[in-house]
Protein backbone atom coordinates (compact mmCIF):
# COMPACT_ATOMS: atom_id res chain seq x y z
CA UNK A 1 0.00 0.00 0.00
CA UNK A 2 1.40 3.36 -1.01
CA UNK A 3 1.44 6.17 1.55
CA UNK A 4 1.96 9.94 1.76
CA UNK A 5 2.62 12.36 4.63
CA UNK A 6 0.58 15.56 4.41
CA UNK A 7 1.72 18.57 6.44
CA UNK A 8 -1.33 20.78 6.90
CA UNK A 9 -1.33 24.59 7.03
CA UNK A 10 2.10 24.94 8.64
CA UNK A 11 2.46 28.40 7.12
CA UNK A 12 4.21 31.44 8.52
CA UNK A 13 0.92 33.35 8.96
CA UNK A 14 -0.22 30.64 11.38
CA UNK A 15 2.86 29.12 13.04
CA UNK A 16 5.92 31.38 12.70
CA UNK A 17 6.91 33.34 15.81
CA UNK A 18 7.15 36.49 13.66
CA UNK A 19 3.79 35.89 11.96
CA UNK A 20 0.46 37.46 12.92
CA UNK A 21 -0.41 34.47 15.14
CA UNK A 22 3.06 34.11 16.68
CA UNK A 23 2.23 36.12 19.79
CA UNK A 24 -1.38 34.91 19.96
CA UNK A 25 -3.06 31.64 20.94
CA UNK A 26 -1.74 29.58 18.02
CA UNK A 27 1.81 30.72 18.71
CA UNK A 28 1.50 29.77 22.36
CA UNK A 29 0.20 26.30 21.47
CA UNK A 30 2.84 25.80 18.75
CA UNK A 31 5.61 26.52 21.27
CA UNK A 32 4.05 24.65 24.20
CA UNK A 33 3.39 21.50 22.15
CA UNK A 34 6.67 21.77 20.19
CA UNK A 35 4.74 21.54 16.93
CA UNK A 36 7.57 22.71 14.64
CA UNK A 37 10.10 20.28 16.15
CA UNK A 38 7.66 17.37 16.16
CA UNK A 39 6.60 18.03 12.58
CA UNK A 40 10.22 18.24 11.42
CA UNK A 41 10.96 14.92 13.18
CA UNK A 42 8.06 13.33 11.29
CA UNK A 43 9.16 14.87 7.97
CA UNK A 44 12.69 13.55 8.43
CA UNK A 45 11.36 10.07 9.23
CA UNK A 46 9.05 10.15 6.21
CA UNK A 47 11.93 11.18 3.94
CA UNK A 48 14.09 8.37 5.34
CA UNK A 49 11.26 5.93 4.56
CA UNK A 50 11.06 7.35 1.00
CA UNK A 51 7.48 8.55 1.46
CA UNK A 52 6.24 11.39 -0.71
CA UNK A 53 5.47 14.52 1.30
CA UNK A 54 2.82 17.09 0.55
CA UNK A 55 2.55 20.55 2.05
CA UNK A 56 -1.03 21.80 2.14
CA UNK A 57 -1.44 25.58 2.38
CA UNK A 58 -4.48 27.80 2.54
CA UNK A 59 -4.20 30.90 0.39
CA UNK A 60 -5.96 33.42 -1.79
CA UNK A 61 -5.05 35.63 -4.73
CA UNK A 62 -3.88 39.15 -3.78
CA UNK A 63 -7.41 40.46 -4.42
CA UNK A 64 -8.95 37.58 -2.40
CA UNK A 65 -11.19 36.54 -5.32
CA UNK A 66 -11.47 32.96 -3.96
CA UNK A 67 -12.18 34.05 -0.38
CA UNK A 68 -15.80 33.37 0.62
CA UNK A 69 -17.39 36.60 1.82
CA UNK A 70 -19.79 34.92 4.24
CA UNK A 71 -17.33 32.50 5.86
CA UNK A 72 -16.86 33.04 9.60
CA UNK A 73 -13.42 31.37 9.51
CA UNK A 74 -12.06 33.21 6.47
CA UNK A 75 -13.78 36.60 6.79
CA UNK A 76 -10.80 38.01 8.70
CA UNK A 77 -8.26 37.05 6.02
CA UNK A 78 -9.03 39.94 3.67
CA UNK A 79 -9.47 42.41 6.54
CA UNK A 80 -6.13 41.43 8.12
CA UNK A 81 -4.21 40.85 4.88
CA UNK A 82 -3.30 37.25 5.75
CA UNK A 83 -3.28 34.06 3.65
CA UNK A 84 -2.22 36.03 0.57
CA UNK A 85 -0.49 33.77 -1.95
CA UNK A 86 2.95 34.86 -3.10
CA UNK A 87 3.82 36.39 0.27
CA UNK A 88 6.00 35.22 3.16
CA UNK A 89 2.87 34.47 5.19
CA UNK A 90 1.71 31.62 2.96
CA UNK A 91 5.14 30.01 2.71
CA UNK A 92 5.76 26.88 4.77
CA UNK A 93 7.68 27.51 8.01
CA UNK A 94 11.38 27.43 7.01
CA UNK A 95 12.39 25.03 9.78
CA UNK A 96 10.30 22.29 8.15
CA UNK A 97 12.67 22.01 5.20
CA UNK A 98 10.21 21.91 2.32
CA UNK A 99 11.91 20.70 -0.87
CA UNK A 100 11.17 21.34 -4.54
CA UNK A 101 10.27 17.65 -4.99
CA UNK A 102 7.53 17.86 -2.32
CA UNK A 103 3.93 18.29 -3.40
CA UNK A 104 2.47 21.77 -2.95
CA UNK A 105 -1.29 21.70 -2.47
CA UNK A 106 -3.00 25.10 -2.29
CA UNK A 107 -6.54 25.22 -0.97
CA UNK A 108 -9.14 27.99 -0.68
CA UNK A 109 -11.32 26.29 1.93
CA UNK A 110 -10.83 24.21 5.08
CA UNK A 111 -10.73 20.79 3.39
CA UNK A 112 -7.57 19.86 1.47
CA UNK A 113 -9.75 17.82 -0.91
CA UNK A 114 -12.08 20.62 -1.96
CA UNK A 115 -11.10 22.25 -5.25
CA UNK A 116 -7.43 21.15 -5.09
CA UNK A 117 -5.06 18.81 -6.90
CA UNK A 118 -4.88 16.44 -3.90
CA UNK A 119 -7.10 13.67 -5.25
CA UNK A 120 -5.19 13.62 -8.56
CA UNK A 121 -1.87 13.33 -6.68
CA UNK A 122 -3.18 10.49 -4.53
CA UNK A 123 -4.59 8.55 -7.47
CA UNK A 124 -1.53 9.09 -9.66
CA UNK A 125 0.75 7.66 -6.98
CA UNK A 126 -1.57 4.85 -5.87
CA UNK A 127 -1.82 6.26 -2.33
CA UNK A 128 -4.21 4.43 0.00
CA UNK A 129 -2.75 5.55 3.37
CA UNK A 130 -2.50 9.20 4.45
CA UNK A 131 -0.38 10.26 7.40
CA UNK A 132 -1.15 13.83 8.42
CA UNK A 133 -0.61 16.53 10.99
CA UNK A 134 -0.98 20.28 11.25
CA UNK A 135 -2.93 23.27 12.40
CA UNK A 136 -5.57 23.39 13.42
CA UNK A 137 -6.74 20.12 14.81
CA UNK A 138 -10.41 21.10 14.75
CA UNK A 139 -10.32 22.58 11.23
CA UNK A 140 -7.98 21.20 8.52
CA UNK A 141 -6.98 18.02 10.40
CA UNK A 142 -10.56 17.14 11.25
CA UNK A 143 -11.68 17.94 7.69
CA UNK A 144 -9.09 15.70 6.01
CA UNK A 145 -9.65 12.85 8.46
CA UNK A 146 -13.39 12.74 7.90
CA UNK A 147 -13.26 13.26 4.14
CA UNK A 148 -10.28 10.94 3.68
CA UNK A 149 -12.08 8.26 5.65
CA UNK A 150 -15.18 8.62 3.48
CA UNK A 151 -13.02 8.36 0.34
CA UNK A 152 -11.68 5.03 1.68
CA UNK A 153 -8.17 6.16 2.65
CA UNK A 154 -6.52 4.80 5.77
CA UNK A 155 -6.00 7.91 7.89
CA UNK A 156 -3.23 8.23 10.50
CA UNK A 157 -2.90 11.43 12.55
CA UNK A 158 0.35 12.37 14.27
CA UNK A 159 -1.26 13.87 17.34
CA UNK A 160 1.84 15.54 18.80
CA UNK A 161 2.28 17.56 15.59
CA UNK A 162 -1.23 19.08 15.77
CA UNK A 163 -2.74 21.86 17.85
CA UNK A 164 -5.73 24.14 18.13
CA UNK A 165 -6.19 27.54 19.70
CA UNK A 166 -6.21 25.85 23.12
CA UNK A 167 -5.49 22.48 24.69
CA UNK A 168 -9.23 21.98 25.16
CA UNK A 169 -9.96 22.70 21.50
CA UNK A 170 -7.25 20.25 20.38
CA UNK A 171 -8.37 17.48 22.74
CA UNK A 172 -12.04 17.97 21.82
CA UNK A 173 -11.22 17.66 18.13
CA UNK A 174 -9.17 14.49 18.65
CA UNK A 175 -12.05 12.93 20.60
CA UNK A 176 -14.53 13.85 17.87
CA UNK A 177 -12.62 12.27 14.97
CA UNK A 178 -10.55 9.45 16.46
CA UNK A 179 -13.16 6.90 15.35
CA UNK A 180 -12.26 7.72 11.74
CA UNK A 181 -8.48 7.34 11.97
CA UNK A 182 -5.55 5.85 13.82
CA UNK A 183 -3.55 8.04 16.18
CA UNK A 184 0.23 8.03 16.36
CA UNK A 185 2.99 10.53 17.12
CA UNK A 186 6.16 11.85 15.57
CA UNK A 187 8.22 9.64 17.88
CA UNK A 188 6.16 6.44 17.53
CA UNK A 189 5.21 6.52 13.85
CA UNK A 190 6.74 3.89 11.59
CA UNK A 191 6.07 5.16 8.07
CA UNK A 192 5.21 2.33 5.67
Amino acid sequence: MSSIYLVLDMMNDLVHADGPNGKAAYGEQVRARRIIENTRRAIDKARAAKLPIGFVRVGFSPDYRECPANSPIFSGARKNGVFKLGTWGTETHPDLGQQASDFDIVKHRVSPFYGTNLEVILRTHGVRRIYCSGISTNAVVQAIVREGHDRDYEMIVLEDACCGLSTEEHEGAIKSFQRFCKLSSSTEVAFE
